[in-house]
């Protein structure tokens, strides 16, 4: 019940017969099928497998057509049923095309699975003693609670992106753990990428022929998640990324000529760069624009609401996260939008953070690239899940898609390097000339999410700076090292989110394994503003 605001629609417990101690607990956010859509996914074809997941699988219908598979529900899940009977764990994993995180029972074989998709896009986390007692959950906070027969406490661990795991089912209903390997490296082609033959994706490195497939890559990565049936928005900052995405959902909506205009939202105080800059976004693709405001007192107010829903005590992903959360309230509260695409992932994929024109070489940039996206799940991917889903919304990041990753990292090292002092220069041309966006978005600099929602005068980060230093003490921080020996906080805002998170989370702090930080330069802070390289535009 911890978790109950992800499905607010429905929920459900159901104890497997003759298993005693199996027992699913599932809360519904109904996107796909209105019928069939409750879990465990059980069908009459399979009668000894019970499937629970989160996810959206974007070549369902795709496979099933392909492998003349027999469905008995419209549910996209379903597909799980049939891959894993025809093809073992493995293969059905390398052959899902989209964003999930599962637990799949085999009764007749006395098998468990786990799954994540390679970005840990959905989230999961698993707890497991030393005598066997398995426990999973999409959040952590559903397991800190759960008692077992060991002394000491269990660690719960974030399940790794891109693998699966085997356990065998012993009757008491305890498990051994018998396998756990990666079933897709982001930078690997994914096996599915065979199915879905896509017309006009040329071959060499030739600067034309890149650009094109980039935007064919794109815009079919944007396409195949229109998938719902629910209203369908899209988190709009007016940077480069959330404007892409935007104009191309915009205009592949009207192509598909869906009932209803896109919703676009922006968030920020009333002169921020970020809500300017959208709204010339919003006007010039013609989207049903929304702006939200929030003073500096709302933003301080969210912060221990933001920390006990993200389970992190890491600067950046706090800083940004308090914007997010208060969008997607609204969202929630004033709007009928459910499904929204965001532009995730983009900075870790194309080195779009101001720190790469620092890189010493395009290898070393392409490397921290890969590094960046290998570790989104424990920072802008969980930031982009936990916000919205305390809202009970549905987070698409079509940046993330395995086809268009794997193709964007096969490229030369050199070309997709920053260039001519700007950073994603190959991105930001390769939609040169396509009117899908303003020239001065396609070409503006990058603005941290929680940087560019504030004014340029003072940002909403130093009034909560302010308010921090009434909390927190010099002698205090002195001892942080101390306290808190495991990742110690230098600065005051450090220490603040840490005190809060320990006292929802006592004990747990190896969740966050480390601190964002920019890499090849000194950074005290994450914050794009304070680094030297920063220069914002006339005023």
């Amino acid at each position: 019940m911890k978790i109950a605001h992800r499905g607010p629609d429905a929920f459900r417990f159901e104890n497997v017969n003759d298993f005693t101690n199996c027992c699913f607990g599932f809360h519904r956010l109904a996107i796909v099928d209105q019928l069939y859509g409750m879990q465990p996914l059980r069908v009459k074809k399979f009668p000894f497998l019970w499937l629970c997941y989160n996810g959206e699988i974007y070549n369902h219908i795709r496979l099933r057509d392909h492998f003349e598979f027999e469905y008995q529900t419209k549910v996209d899940g379903e597909i799980l049923l049939h891959l894993y009977d025809r093809f073992g764990i493995e293969k059905m994993a390398t052959l899902l095309d989209g964003v999930f995180a599962f637990i799949l029972l085999d009764t007749a074989n006395r098998k468990v699975f786990l799954g994540r998709d390679t970005y840990g896009v959905r989230p999961l986390f698993r707890l497991l003693t030393d005598d066997g007692f398995l426990a999973v959950c999409s959040e952590a906070k559903g397991l800190t609670q759960i008692t077992h027969s060991m002394s000491t406490p269990a660690k719960i661990i974030p399940f790794p992106p891109g693998h699966f795991e085997v356990f065998d089912l012993k009757l008491t209903g305890k498990v051994v753990s018998v396998q756990m390997e990666r079933f897709h490296c982001c930078t690997d082609e994914p096996k599915h990428a065979s199915y879905n033959n896509l017309k006009g994706l040329g071959t060499g490195f030739k600067l034309e022929t890149v650009k094109s497939n980039i935007r064919i890559l794109f815009e079919n990565a944007v396409k195949k998640r229109l998938m719902a049936h629910r209203r369908i928005g899209c988190l709009l900052s007016g940077g480069l990324d959330s404007s892409l995405v935007a104009a191309t959902l915009v205009k592949l909506a009207k192509q598909e000529e869906l009932p209803y205009p896109i919703q676009t939202f922006a968030i920020g105080t009333d002169d921020s760069p970020d809500i300017v800059a959208a709204r010339k976004v919003a006007d010039f693709i013609g989207s049903e624009h929304h702006e939200v405001s929030f003073t500096p007192e709302e933003g301080i107010q969210a912060v221990e609401e933001v920390i006990l829903h993200l389970e992190s005590y890491d600067i950046t992903t706090v800083r940004a996260s308090v914007g997010m959360y208060l969008i997607s309230k609204y969202i929630r509260e004033k709007t009928d939008s459910v499904v929204i695409f965001s532009g995730e992932g983009s900075d870790e994929l194309t080195q779009g953070y101001i720190y790469f024109h620092k890189a010493p070489s395009p290898k070393e940039g392409a490397d921290e690239s890969v590094r960046l996206l290998k570790e989104l799940y424990l920072f802008d991917v969980l930031r982009a899940d936990r916000t919205t889903a305390a809202h009970g919304l549905e987070l698409r990041v079509p940046f993330l898609d395995h086809r268009f990753t794997a193709y964007y990292l096969s490229l030369p090292e050199e070309m997709r390097a920053p260039k001519d002092g700007v950073e994603k220069h190959l991105l930001r041309e390769s939609f040169k000339g396509m009117k899908l966006i303003p020239d001065e978005i396609l070409w503006r600099r990058k603005e941290a999410f929680s940087d560019g929602m504030t004014s340029m005068k003072k940002s909403w980060y130093t009034s909560l700076q302010e308010h921090i230093e009434s909390e927190v003490n010099d002698s205090q921080l002195e001892k942080a090292a101390k306290l808190f020996p495991f990742n110690p906080p230098t600065t005051k805002e450090g220490f603040y989110f840490r005190q809060v998170f320990e006292k929802m989370y006592p004990g747990r702090c190896e969740w966050t394994p480390h601190y964002w930080m920019p890499r090849w330069i000194k950074a005290t802070d994450p914050s794009a503003r304070t680094l030297s390289i920063y220069k914002p535009g006339p005023e």
